[in-house]
């Protein structure tokens, strides 16, 4: 199958070719005849199938040649969960609009609210937004969301994970009752499906792959190593194998900021990315990392929602997550589009429950290794994890005497938002915030 058999306009199928794509994926064949029908969808597909493409080719599609919006007005709205892949979501919508004469904005929070006040004002085809700089922006009245016609919520598993669900009921109260409901999510839960069916009538119903599978094509492997050895190994690995782009995932903003600045001693140039950091520090070290100046990018799973690497070849869990579903939305960042990838997971013995909890959900036994000169300790005892998320899922039930979820955590509600974002009902302001979205705590 090709794009043109689909029933894309010519504008849009010129503006897919120039993206270097021919055959649609599977998760496109399927969702952008539904969008273009008019109905509700509900869609599951694994990171990296071209579930962005798969909305917004349709979505542009079904807008243009329509009316313009008036003032501040917005005609498609579409919400993520972090500020980079609402970036990456506006950079598709350009792209793939290029030769339509649709005007888009994409917002969020973390940076001043003026620009994009400005940009809305004039009114908007599409408007591509976070939750809580979009709320904020329309409760002072800047933006006038009661003529949307098409509502897409993606990575919405995550969005929910995040604590945003009462952000979300509060744009929901201010939307026309009818209007297009798209709702696409890299995992399919039992929340993801209450959601939908309250927000969707009678939707379509798509899951191109198992429900929390990770990618075929990515080698999974896990090294057993002692918690202070962890650091060192990854360093061995990295040189031993001479691997390049490098994304590597700790659970701590304060522990991805030691390990890159260890790996950079040992002349491994890394750098972190996280929510502390400016955006246009997250920016200039993600553009680094995809030119291949530099080796390593250690994140946090915030931060590096929304990544779009081509062809990333290495991910790595310096620790495991401690809410099993994260894992799988990690790896997803390799073996993206056909690509084969590698993940490689350091797992010490304050994580065997974590582990045990992860291949619960994704349902297979991952290849245990250990490298010659870092072999654990096999008296080892296990101690708490701390800093953990203290939401659903996790580790195991009781995995190494921890709560469900991970120990040490804060609660979801009173933790910080992600992506620059904070769920508007526990919202907080540090002392000399601007207003402007720099004030606000960030994750």
């Amino acid at each position: 199958m090709t794009f043109s058999e689909l029933g894309l306009r010519a504008e849009l199928l010129s503006a897919v070719e120039a993206q270097g794509y021919t055959t649609p994926t599977p998760i496109q064949q399927q969702a952008i005849p539904a969008v273009l029908n008019g109905g509700d969808l509900l869609a599951s597909a694994q990171t990296g199938t071209g579930k962005t493409a798969g909305f917004t080719l349709p979505m542009l599609q079904r807008l243009a040649g329509g009316p313009r919006p008036g003032k501040r007005q917005v005609r498609a709205l579409v919400l993520t969960p972090t500020r980079e892949l609402a970036a990456q979501v506006g950079e598709s919508v350009a792209d793939y609009g290029r030769h339509l004469t649709l005007k888009s904005h994409v917002i969020f929070g973390g940076v001043g609210q003026q620009p994009q006040v400005d940009a809305i004002r004039p009114g908007l085809d599409v408007l591509v937004a976070t939750p809580g700089r979009l709320l904020d922006l329309q409760q002072q009245k800047h933006v006038d969301l009661s003529r949307v016609e098409i509502l897409v919520l993606d990575e919405a598993d995550r969005m929910l994970d995040m604590g945003f669900i009462h952000d979300i009921k509060k744009v929901l109260r201010v939307l026309p009752e009818k209007r297009q409901n798209l709702l696409f999510s890299a995992t399919f839960s039992n929340e993801i499906q209450a959601l939908a069916n309250k927000l969707l009538d009678d939707p379509k119903m798509i899951e191109v792959a198992r429900r929390n599978t990770t990618a075929e094509l990515v080698d999974q492997a896990i090294y057993r190593v002692d918690r202070e050895k962890k650091r060192e190994l990854l360093a061995h690995l990295i040189s031993e194998h001479d691997w390049h782009q490098v994304l590597v995932f700790t659970r701590t903003k304060h522990g991805a900021n030691r390990l890159a600045e260890q790996l950079s001693k040992q002349e491994i140039p890394a750098m972190a990315i996280h929510g502390n950091k400016s955006q246009s520090a997250r920016t200039k070290a993600l553009a680094a990392f995809k030119t291949g100046e530099l080796q390593v990018l250690v994140a946090t799973d915030i931060a590096a929602r929304g990544l779009d690497i081509e062809e990333l070849p290495h991910v790595v869990n310096f620790e495991l997550p401690n809410v099993a579903e994260d894992y799988v939305h990690r790896i997803g960042r390799t073996g993206r589009a056909g690509s084969e990838g590698q993940a490689v997971s350091l797992v010490c013995v304050d994580e065997h429950g974590l582990l045990k909890g992860i291949e619960r959900l994704i349902k297979r036994d991952l290849e245990k290794r250990i490298e010659p000169g870092f072999e654990p300790d096999p008296n080892a005892k296990p101690e708490p994890i701390e800093n953990g998320r203290n939401r659903r899922g996790g580790g195991g039930r009781g995995g190494n005497g921890q709560k469900r979820g991970g120990g040490g955590g804060q609660n979801r509600g009173q933790g910080q938002g992600r992506g620059g974002e904070q769920p508007t009902g526990t919202r907080r302001r540090r002392r000399g915030g601007n207003g402007n979205g720099g004030g606000r705590q960030q994750a």
